[in-house]
């Protein structure tokens, strides 16, 4: 008995992922067409590719709601280094060189959280809070409360181009999403992240650097959350500087969530955030084909996560 406890304990998510995809393709027709499923895949790869970076920071005991602000200010950044860039290098550099600023910065503002919570003290959920709020303000600002716009031809090709047949975006959340299972599996770094959030003093006791482990969880999600903005604002040419990244922290924190990631931390896993992220897709796939009210899509995300934490613990509590 036990081990049937574990065994479903892993594959949860993708038992829940398989039904949904059965129930989906029965509730309609189009739901199994080709065009429909590479749509869903780039839809979640935008959120994935943060929620992957999100893995590593709910594992570590913390979480981040500035990523949505976050993907809002690096992408008019982006934007504004590509047109900037374009006028002194040819187009190809200044996207490579817009692309280098896009995952640098974000680690920069991913690493300042990370610093506010490691050696400031600051409970994560009051520092990504704050600068959720100076995020989004510092965009508007920058913005004028408009849009960033592009003036490259080329910039496009990243979010909307395709590389056998499947939209670029998804080619890279599966890769990210490699390299990150490897980091928490196999590395050292992946292995004091499961310890400092399962329990912080006894991971100190044992001379792992709890801070510095903070901290680069941190710097992980920003970078993540530059490789986000470089594919929306790339998908449209432009980004805009209110609601660019809207809800992104929810679609991203639900993601791990149902994944199977624990929110008081300790344990997690990549690929189960992987499924978390398709569920969701699914979902808001299949309330779009259904007719059902855009306001009312949120309702359903809420319900999803709060039934997922109900279910972990449950789970603790056997």
């Amino acid at each position: 008995m036990p081990k049937r406890r574990f065994e479903y304990e892993k594959y949860g998510a993708l038992f829940a992922l398989a039904a949904l995809f059965i129930i989906s393709s029965f509730a309609s027709p189009y739901f199994l067409q080709v065009q429909n499923i590479l749509n869903i895949l780039r839809q979640i790869s935008y959120t994935g590719i943060i929620a992957l970076g999100m893995t590593f920071v709910i594992i570590s005991g913390g979480i981040d709601l500035s990523v949505g602000s976050m993907t809002a200010l690096v992408g008019g950044v982006t934007i504004m280094t590509l047109n900037g860039a374009m006028s002194s290098l040819g187009e190809v550099q200044a996207i490579v060189l817009a692309c280098v600023v896009a995952v640098l910065f974000g680690a920069a503002l991913g690493a300042a959280n990370g610093i506010l919570v490691s050696k400031g003290g600051i409970a994560p959920f009051i520092v990504t809070l704050g600068t959720m709020s100076i995020f989004r303000s510092l965009t508007l600002y920058i913005g004028e409360a408009g849009e960033f716009r592009s003036n490259s031809y080329m910039y496009p090709e990243l979010g909307m181009g395709r590389f056998l047949g499947v939209p670029i975006p998804v080619w890279v959340f599966i890769g990210m999403a490699l390299l990150y299972s490897l980091i928490l599996r196999k590395t050292r770094y992946g292995r004091y992240t499961c310890a400092v959030g399962s329990n912080e003093k006894v991971a100190k006791y044992s001379a792992i650097k709890t801070n510095l482990i903070k901290f680069m969880s941190y710097t992980l999600v920003g970078a993540s959350v530059g490789v986000t903005a470089i594919f929306l604002s790339s998908r449209l040419n432009s980004i805009s500087s209110t609601n660019a990244g809207n809800g992104y922290e929810l679609d991203a924190i639900a993601a791990v969530i149902i994944g199977g990631t624990s929110l008081a931390g300790g344990s997690g896993a990549i690929w189960g955030t992987v499924i978390g992220a398709i569920i969701l897709g699914i979902i808001n796939n299949m309330l779009n084909m259904l007719g059902v009210s855009p306001y009312l899509q949120g309702t359903v995300k809420g319900l999803v996560i709060i039934g997922a934490v109900l279910i972990q613990r449950g789970r603790r509590n056997k």
